[in-house]
């Protein structure tokens, strides 16, 4: 089990809509927002990506390859178009130049691909700022997705009683195995009581 970062959870900092960051395009790979996410990097292009990153504040994109395209990872496969935004809060550094990586989800972004002088792709990238479901529905939305999470979960889990509704409507995502176009069109989704519908739409029948 990753440790979490001393400073969990990760808060945004300066550096606002518009901003240009790294992609790291993955297949069948969602990054959301309070989650941790350990990665190995050892493709040259993209051991450079860290290098630069480790330089300035670690920001970057994950972004799931299109369905279909993921034989083309190793060259420039096309990505949706919402994504996540992490960063990087732990590192450790391989002797034969591969990093051993920890990314902090931070938030669902829309991305914009722009011109690259890097061996990397680059994206400016905006916030998805999601709207939360009435106060007055909130309670009842929890208590169901808490329901759909246990019956998903092959483990005992601990949840927070304070979780607010979009983080629950996440995991249960997570705990799903969906197509990527479905998972997708749902992880996109920022209307908060929509992608829960959705994610307990596609879990099995209460």
């Amino acid at each position: 089990m990753t440790d979490l970062p001393e400073s969990w959870p990760p808060k945004a900092r300066e550096g606002g809509p518009g901003r240009i960051v790294p992609l790291f395009p993955l297949a069948k790979v969602f990054l959301y927002p309070g989650v941790i996410m350990p990665l190995h990097i050892f493709e040259p292009r993209y051991r450079r990506m860290v290098d630069d990153l480790l330089d300035r504040q670690g920001w970057l994109i994950i972004s799931s390859i299109v369905d279909g395209h993921e034989q083309d990872a190793e060259g420039t496969p096309p990505v949706y178009g919402v994504a996540g935004l992490g960063e990087i809060v732990k590192h450790t550094s391989l002797p034969d130049g591969r990093y051993l990586i920890t990314l902090a989800g931070l938030a669902r972004v829309r991305i914009e691909e722009v011109e690259s002088e890097l061996p990397y792709r680059q994206v400016r990238f905006e916030p998805l700022r999601e709207v939360p479901p009435p106060k007055a529905e909130a309670q009842a939305l929890c208590e169901r997705l808490r329901r759909a999470i246990f019956a998903e979960s092959e483990v005992f889990l601990n949840l927070p009683p304070d979780l607010p509704p979009g983080q629950l409507a996440d995991l249960l995502l997570q705990h799903l195995d969906l197509p990527v176009e479905e998972m997708q069109r749902v992880f996109a989704e920022y209307i908060v009581a929509d992608r829960a519908e959705l994610a307990l739409a596609r879990h099995a029948p209460e």
